[in-house]
């Protein structure tokens, strides 16, 4: 008993984690050194001014288009609406002349009885 004291105090002294065991190593085989080397072409970041105004810009000429359709828009439904109404007058002024017209003959032919 006295030996298994001393192994079960050292395996409790000792941390769980033990960085040696679980190290990780980078290693690269040569092929892929190779694709390495060609680096990709950096861009060209856009500053936050140009890329405010071309925001701005951006979002005044959608806002502006919307705008532009939905005057159009509107305009095509009050022409179609005022070409109705001036249809309905027409057909109005029709009819009235035509009572009139009948009223006067009428009138025509009764001066003529007299």
């Amino acid at each position: 008993m006295s030996r298994l004291v001393p192994s079960a105090l050292r395996a409790c002294s000792r941390p769980a984690f033990q960085p040696q065991q679980f190290a990780r190593y980078f290693r690269t085989s040569p092929p892929s050194l190779e694709t390495s080397s060609a680096a990709l072409p950096l861009r060209k970041p856009v500053g936050a001014f140009r890329g405010g105004i071309f925001g701005f810009l951006l979002g005044t000429t959608l806002a502006g288009a919307g705008t532009y359709y939905y005057i159009l828009d509107e305009y095509r439904v009050s022409n179609e609406l005022l070409t109705e109404d001036i249809y309905a007058l027409q057909a109005a002024v029709h009819s009235v002349h035509d009572y009139v017209s009948s009223l006067e003959e009428k009138v025509d032919a009764m001066q003529k009885k007299k």
